[in-house]
């Protein structure tokens, strides 16, 4: 028997998310050493130093289970920003609240909107509650076009709309007014999921508030996680904010313990750890700058981000052996640099680089340039 028709077609139709590649993998599979990884937009200067001490402390408690209410974390993520702890819902990690929102409020049949080029896992969870997905195409820019996904999204009667801001795996960014705009004239039954995963490396002059657009959006939720400027991606931790009502839906499918301990106790302290967070913006701009120079060096195109990797394109010099971007990425990880391929978002020409240390940076430009040298 095929055990796997016995799963929604659905369900049986997705494609699983692909990870990035990790370092003792390509060590097993390459025999070398002394690897670089930038494909996962991972925080270069590891977890906030509270955030370890924290851990440490907590170690000795993980016989019992962890507190499924996240009272301590909730009480930091409230004070912080100003809303109750009802309109907190916790996460494992930000993916876990996206996947969230769809179960809680999707439905076979039903309609969401993302944009093309968008987050992978949109797609993914509207597919896994048999939803809908309609992606919108992206801008000339490779950004999303809110009012071709506001006309979507009215046009089909949908239920959900995701937006990324900024977006990943572009690094595209909408300025507050825009976003604002489109909250106001969407249809006030579409909720709408706005990922903010990357926030914290948003410079100071585009800086928004859109935690305060909740008072005036009910249908608004706001997710973000610790995994990157914070540095806690192992430990799998995110939060969503919204009004009580969506809060309490999602809660109800949430699993009772889905943020262990560990994770909440450097959450907690990681939230109080402002300099590692100013630090890591800093490495990250001075950083986005040395790859932005060298690409341009190189003569490559990329796409200005605001987060905490780049894409870039890599010119196909040979029509017979697929894309270039698949082959530099091949031959990059033979020179012991790790990047993203980024086909499967529909940019088979692009490759997306975390921004790691200054060594890791000039590591893979240095790999680069080799590598497209040997094309010529």
């Amino acid at each position: 028997m095929n055990f796997c028709e016995l799963a929604p077609s659905y369900v049986r139709a997705i494609a699983p998310y692909q990870p990035g590649k990790p370092i003792a993998e390509l060590e097993r599979e390459l025999g070398i050493t002394g690897i670089v990884k930038l494909a996962s937009n991972e925080n270069p200067l590891g977890a906030s130093p509270l955030a370890v001490a924290a851990m440490h402390a907590a170690i000795g408690d993980i016989g019992r289970y962890p507190d499924g209410s996240g009272f301590d974390l909730k009480k930091a993520l409230s004070e912080r920003y100003g809303i109750e702890r009802a309109g907190i819902v916790l996460g494992n990690g930000s993916n876990d609240l996206l996947e969230l929102a769809a179960r809680a409020f999707l439905a076979s049949g039903d309609r969401a909107v993302y944009s093309r080029h968008a987050f992978a896992v949109y797609a993914l969870a509207v597919q896994a509650a048999g939803a809908l997905g309609i992606s919108v195409p992206a801008t000339a820019g490779y950004g999303h076009d809110l009012a071709a996904m506001r006309q979507a999204a009215m046009q089909h009667e949908v239920k959900m709309v995701f937006i990324a801001n900024p977006n990943n795996p572009t690094g595209t960014f909408l300025d507050s007014g825009k976003l604002h705009d489109f909250l106001r004239t969407v249809p006030s039954r579409i909720l709408v999921v706005l990922d903010e995963a990357y926030n914290e490396y948003l410079p100071g002059n585009v800086r928004y508030d859109s935690v305060a657009w909740l008072r005036d959006f009910p249908n608004l939720i706001v997710s973000r996680t610790f995994s990157k400027a914070y540095g806690l991606a192992g430990l799998r931790v995110g939060y969503a904010l919204a009004s009580e009502q969506v809060a309490d839906m999602l809660n109800r499918v949430r699993q009772p313990f889905n943020v262990n301990s560990i994770a909440q106790a450097a959450a907690v302290a990681a939230l109080q750890d402002e300099d590692f967070v100013r630090r890591t913006c800093e490495l990250n701009y001075e950083g986005m700058e040395q790859i932005a120079q060298g690409l341009s060096r190189l003569g490559l195109e990329y796409i200005p981000s605001y987060g905490n990797f780049v894409s870039c394109r890599i010119p196909n010099t040979d029509l017979n052996e697929g894309s270039g971007a698949a082959r530099m990425y091949r031959r990059l990880l033979e020179l012991g640099v790790i990047v993203r391929p980024i086909a499967n978002y529909e940019m088979p020409d692009y490759l997306r680089v975390s921004i790691g240390l200054q060594s890791e940076n000039e590591k893979f430009l240095s790999a680069l340039e080799q590598a497209l040298g040997e094309t010529v």
